[in-house]
């Protein structure tokens, strides 16, 4: 049965289109409101984000509220059919807050209060702030939360960062405490006989610092923890405010790419959509397909935090950024591209930063819809008008699934725990990159993929692949071994099973509780520096049908098998002929071990034949040519499939498929098909 999800707004029931709109900065310049209104319904635009960052428009001076401005704009959205994410606007705290209360600002790492300035300098643990937050919050929904122009509230801007004032350290403490209970517990979690860091008394614990404790593993990942913790109930707080004036309206925040400093997947639980904002480094120096691959493994992780509900794609640019390295236009054709790759992957929107450039400060440069030219006879205004043209026609695609049949584990958490671990690969353990590899390598055979945390529900997937899980909560190997017992296909990768969830050691062989399903035990691993290789060779006839031989670098596992048949062996060095990739039958599925991080060759060799043995269905039955990539979303009856030219050339495709319709023009589509450079067609195909 295929989930459908409705819309994230009753009111806008079709494909989101917008941006984020800051009026307050022009304030002083009346005519610009009349003319963006104007502008945006030429562009197709349908919805803004609207108030971030405008505390001290709203609040100039404490207890002095001004909200006549905002006001007169969503009485004109209101007239014009146009709708408003309105935001709280505690990203940012006005001058007179940190001048008149100092404690609202972040204290470094080194024990160090930061000065005013920048976005995010603020303490979510500080009660004043927590206080004006409110305050500030509960003004605006008693004012706007039933406006027929507000369908929702966009909850401060891309959190992150974390704080070490004595609040926070005593937050932090009672986290702990809470946790642990009881100081044995506690020493023991974090193996604090280590150093005769023993802890006598719950006062004793400090974050972690450079100038003090960063050695005890186990804290630092309970630190991390905590500031996810911290920064949602923040967020909770704010919500709170809001939600007491009207409990329907829903509330989210925009996530950031891959970002590393919160738990996303936790923290996606409280929203009630999730929306992330993507800036691809198109046309830079990595091939375009490796751009493409990166930014769809995100769009999928993000779909995936909340089991398939849609998301909305909050930021993009319709142009270049402007703190890139380099900040390079987009060509031709890549805007729309773009913008329906995010689709093609679960987004029911497709949203810009920003809609006009700001005239000053250091977004001002920063790519927009209106630029300080002011008007619409531009490429750029002509692409996203091009853009919302076409959102309009997708409107069935709306609430739709993505029906993915693999999963790949990428759990923060984990991350955290592997690049802390000091050992076995200091100059890079490359754990990302590794998460990537088999995600591109199943991307490239076009077959729909969740991206997911260790925590998640296996049993709907036919392939489950955990490259390093390094880390393993309790109960996640059961779970594995379960989900093999029942038929599924398990990849799993060298330095996995290593560590419990506060980071001790298993006992009794590696990879701990994923040594029964996978019939090996890891003996010893060898490091390999830049440049070093192995070979890998696979056995005559194994079982998979895998042909070849691989490199492989940078880690090879020594393993002995305990039930589990050899596919390949390592060819050189002292452990020569030791197994190098193993398949382990366990119940009615199959668990498979990779000993060592290998050439892109072995991934799509070694995938591809997975992808053919589990009968894993790939969104177009035929090859495609390189640099294209199909995509698609089903409402259980019509498959909608994304065809995607990542090529900077005309690229012929042939379907030899029948009956597809395209929904942009709505015409049968030809077998012989041909996309234009960085084209993309989006075609309708009914499900028997």
């Amino acid at each position: 049965m295929v989930k459908l999800f409705e819309p994230v707004s009753k009111k806008v029931p079709k494909m989101i289109h917008g941006a984020d709109y800051n009026p307050e900065q022009w304030k002083d310049y009346p005519e610009v409101l009349k003319e963006d209104i104007r502008l945006m319904k030429l562009a197709h635009c349908n919805v803004m984000s609207l108030g971030m960052f405008s505390w001290s428009s709203l609040e100039p001076t404490e207890g002095q509220f001004a909200f006549d401005f905002l006001d007169h704009i969503l009485a004109q959205f209101s007239k014009n059919d146009m709708y408003v994410y309105l935001a709280t606007p505690s990203g940012a705290r006005p001058a007179w807050m940190a001048e008149k209360y100092p404690e609202v600002l972040r204290v470094g790492e080194n024990r160090v209060r930061n000065l005013y300035g920048h976005r995010h300098n603020h303490c979510y643990t500080s009660p004043a702030y927590r206080e004006k937050v409110t305050i500030m919050n509960r003004k605006l929904a008693e004012r706007y939360a039933h406006h027929p122009a507000v369908i929702g509230w966009h909850i401060s801007n891309e959190y992150g960062g974390e704080c070490h004032c004595e609040y926070c350290q005593q937050a932090f403490r009672d986290w702990v405490k809470e946790k642990y209970q009881t100081l044995e517990q506690l020493n023991h979690a974090w193996w604090t006989t280590f150093w005769s860091h023993t802890y006598s008394d719950f006062s004793q614990v400090e974050s972690p610092a450079p100038h003090g404790e960063t050695l005890l593993h186990g804290l630092n990942l309970d630190w991390k923890r905590f500031v996810t913790d911290q920064t949602i109930d923040f967020y909770r707080h704010e919500v709170q405010a809001l939600k007491s004036f009207n409990p329907d309206l829903p509330c989210t925040t925009n996530f950031m790419l891959l970002f590393d400093q919160l738990d996303y997947a936790k923290f996606a639980k409280e929203l009630d959509f999730v929306c992330w904002d993507a800036y691809p480094a198109w046309h830079s120096n990595m091939e375009e397909t490796d751009t493409a691959a990166w930014i769809a493994f995100n769009h999928d992780m993000f779909r995936s935090f909340k089991d398939g509900q849609p998301f909305l794609l909050m930021e993009s640019t319709p142009s270049t950024t402007n703190w890139q390295d380099v900040s390079k236009l987009k060509r031709p054709g890549m805007h729309k591209l773009s913008s329906f790759q995010a689709v093609a992957h679960g987004s029911d929107s497709v949203q810009y930063f920003q809609w006009r450039k700001s005239r000053g400060a250091n977004e001002k440069f920063h790519g927009a819809v209106i630029d300080h030219y002011g008007a619409e006879n531009n490429r750029v205004f002509s692409d996203v008008k091009d853009v919302g043209s076409d959102l309009e026609k997708l409107t069935a695609v709306v609430g739709t699934t993505v029906n993915a049949e693999v999963a790949v584990i990428f759990d923060t958490e984990n991350r955290w725990a592997v690049k802390d671990a000091e050992g076995p690969r200091n100059i890079g353990i490359h754990y990302e990159e590794t998460v990537f590899d088999y995600y591109k390598a199943l991307w490239e055979n076009h077959v729909n993929i969740d991206v997911i945390s260790m925590e998640k529900d296996f049993s709907k997937y036919e392939i489950v692949v955990a490259p390093m899980l390094y880390m393993m909560q309790s109960g996640v190997g059961e779970r594995l071994e379960k989900f093999v017992e029942a038929g599924g296909t398990l990849v799993v990768t060298y330095w996995s099973g290593i560590v419990n969830e506060t980071d001790l050691c298993f006992l009794n062989g590696f990879p701990g509780p994923l040594r029964h399903t996978l019939g090996i035990r890891s003996e010893e691993i060898d490091s390999l520096h830049d440049g070093q290789t192995n070979g890998v060779k696979t056995t005559k006839n194994n079982p998979l049908g895998l042909d070849g031989q691989y490199t492989a670098r940078e880690l090879c596992d020594l393993i002995h098998l305990e039930g589990a048949e050899a596919l390949a062996y390592y060819t050189d060095d002292f452990y020569k002929n030791r197994p190098a990739l193993t398949v382990n039958k366990f119940g009615q599925g199959r668990a498979y071990y990779v000993a060592s991080r290998n050439d892109d060759t072995f991934y799509a060799d070694f995938l591809t034949k997975l992808i053919d043995e589990a009968g894993v269905n790939r969104v177009l039955k035929k090859e495609l040519p390189k640099g294209v990539h199909a995509h698609s979303r089903t409402d259980g009856e019509t498959e909608y499939i994304f065809i995607m030219n990542f090529n900077n050339e005309l690229t012929q495709v042939d379907l030899t498929e029948s009956g597809l319709t395209d929904m942009l023009d709505d015409n049968p589509v030809e077998q012989c098909m041909v996309l234009d450079s960085y084209g993309v067609k989006v075609l309708k195909r009914q499900i028997k």
